[in-house]
């Protein structure tokens, strides 16, 4: 392994953490779309208030330290990407910018209605970004973003992976974000809100089952160097996200919230670093691997010792916000 590896993999952990903090953060929104009307949806909605309130702009770092590494640690890749893709990007950059300001604003609204126009930005944002998300990632995984960007603009992700891509990913961040928020809700002591939503996550999670056997056809059918790798040393990585998945259905059928969170979020993670392992050493399927687009070598060495210096002055931070917000004391007082 290479220092082009070491860099490649660094960037990969934020495409991991962004896919769990993100993920659930985009889910909450999805749950807010679907919380009801103004009365019936209160509970939940403040619910998602208090779950996301404090970190939701943490959870969105990672999409910030993932282009950094991209567009400094391999510039001709993250060329490719932004010329070809350029589309649902900007869908993705509009439905966070939009997601984030009406989040913001709808806590300050000064009527019923104000608030509802908010919340709508806010839960259709919640769902067509991951959804742009899923989209991106199919296009680079079916092998349709060419090394020189001149990919067509439209079919490049709009394939058939894209199209998986883009559901499953809405599915597995409502899916994911129903654990956090079923867990959140036991917590501070609402056991019937838990109820509700750990029983509309149990399907949520089989419907992402299905999803997800849907995409493993696809992929054997439209992104074959992808299914190669999953084949063989990304299966492992399959099983284990198939049995953690399995586990956190059960254990939101025994109403067991907590446990559930842990194994959807190990699924979650298990699937996505899969993904990883079953492309490498590709960065662009069929196009280019690592070693054809990583950048000079002062600026691989650079972004090390930003990583490590980000590790122990950001990571404790960011790890001792996450335990306070998932604590009894400030479930029950906020």
């Amino acid at each position: 392994m290479g220092l082009s590896d070491i860099v490649a993999g660094l960037m990969f952990v934020g495409v991991v953490a962004y896919a769990l903090f993100g993920g659930a953060d985009f889910g909450s929104g999805v749950w807010d779309l679907t919380a009801g009307d103004a009365e019936s949806g209160a509970p939940l909605r403040s619910q998602i208030d208090r779950s996301i309130g404090p970190v939701w702009e943490a959870n969105h770092v990672w999409l910030i330290y993932i282009l950094v590494f991209l567009w400094t640690g391999f510039p001709t890749a993250f060329a490719a990407i932004m010329n070809t893709l350029f589309i649902p990007w900007l869908l993705v950059g509009l439905g966070i910018v939009l997601r984030g300001g009406a989040f913001a604003f709808r806590k300050f609204a000064s009527t019923l209605r104000e608030a509802q126009i908010h919340g709508a930005v806010f839960a259709a944002s919640s769902l067509i970004t991951p959804f742009f998300l899923g989209m991106i990632a199919g296009a680079i995984a079916s092998g349709r973003v060419p090394l020189d960007g001149s990919g067509d603009v439209w079919t490049s992700w709009t394939g058939p992976t894209s199209w998986v891509g883009g559901a499953l990913a809405v599915l597995t961040c409502t899916f994911l974000a129903g654990t956090f928020l079923a867990a959140d809700a036991h917590r501070a002591g609402n056991t019937e809100l838990a109820e509700r939503v750990g029983t509309t996550a149990l399907f949520v999670g089989a419907i992402t089952g299905g999803a997800a056997l849907v995409a493993a056809v696809t992929l054997e059918i439209d992104a074959e160097h992808l299914a190669s790798g999953l084949h063989g040393r990304g299966l492992p990585l399959i099983a284990i996200s198939a049995v953690a998945g399995s586990f956190s259905l059960l254990r939101l059928r025994q109403q067991r919230w907590d446990r559930a969170r842990v194994g959807a979020t190990i699924a979650v993670a298990s699937i996505v670093v899969g993904w990883g392992v079953g492309q490498y050493p590709a960065i662009l399927v069929d196009h280019a691997d690592i070693d054809d687009v990583i950048g000079a070598r002062p600026t691989q060495v650079g972004l090390l010792v930003v990583f490590g210096l980000a590790a122990v002055t950001v990571v404790p931070a960011l790890a001792w916000l996450y335990v306070l917000v998932n604590g009894k004391r400030w479930a029950r007082t906020h």
